[in-house]
């Protein structure tokens, strides 16, 4: 026995949380936007797996209801809940590709575009959208697109149309679900693009500016040399 009797006790006691593989685990998860993607899909494909078996599908109710008081609190819950499973599975693959490409640029970002797709979004579509129950992640996955444009747009940077453009050539077919249709919540689609429109204007850092540095020493080229051969 040591003279810090401190610390036999702890030895006793066995490992911390911190110290515990569950500790790391959550410490990863929480630590890391990538994580948090992931974990945001696991629990909208839990939801929806106890919503179908156990609740009979009582939780899709719960999204947003325009103009409705008893809809409000669906901007909160309609994230996370879905139809079927045609639903969950259309969203998972745009929110962990759209979502990671967002979360490149630092967890901090991540989380507060994914707020504000969802607040925001949410908000607008219990304001303006058609009637009925609106719900699922889509919101946020057209979010993180406007987001994804809209720091390309503002900044003029490689950091930011790199990641714009690969949404792009990825993802353009997601310009369809802002046409007016039946069955699908067009207006969250595209007040959640607004959002990340308006997040991404706040949040990016300023434009790229040409400089004189950008311009070409001309005088490193011969008197006679001919610029359109």
């Amino acid at each position: 026995m040591n003279g810090d009797p401190s610390g036999d006790f702890a030895s006793l006691a066995g490992p911390t949380d911190e110290q515990s593989g569950v500790g790391r685990w959550r410490n990863r998860i929480v630590g890391s936007a990538f994580g948090l993607i992931a974990a945001y899909i696991v629990l909208i494909w839990a939801i929806e797996i106890v919503d179908t078996f156990v609740l009979g599908s009582n939780l899709q109710g719960g999204g947003i209801q325009p103009r409705e008081t008893d809809g409000l609190d669906g901007i909160l819950w309609a994230p996370f809940l879905h139809s079927d499973w045609g639903h969950v599975f259309s969203n998972t693959a745009p929110l962990a590709v759209l979502g990671g490409l967002v979360a490149i640029r630092g967890r901090a970002r991540w989380l507060t575009v994914t707020i504000v797709a969802a607040l925001l979004g949410g908000l607008l579509t219990w304001m303006f959208g058609g009637a009925g129950n609106h719900i699922g992640a889509s919101g946020v996955v057209f979010g993180y697109f406007g987001a994804l444009l809209g720091a390309a747009f503002f900044e003029r940077r490689p950091a930011a149309l790199a990641p714009a453009l690969v949404a792009i050539m990825l993802y353009y077919g997601l310009i369809v679900g802002l046409v007016p249709q039946e069955g699908i919540s067009w207006e969250g689609h595209l007040f959640g693009v607004i959002a990340g429109l308006t997040v991404a204007k706040f949040i990016s850092g300023p434009r790229r500016k040409v400089t004189d540095d950008d311009d070409v020493d001309l005088s490193a080229f011969p008197p006679d040399f001919d610029f359109g051969a």
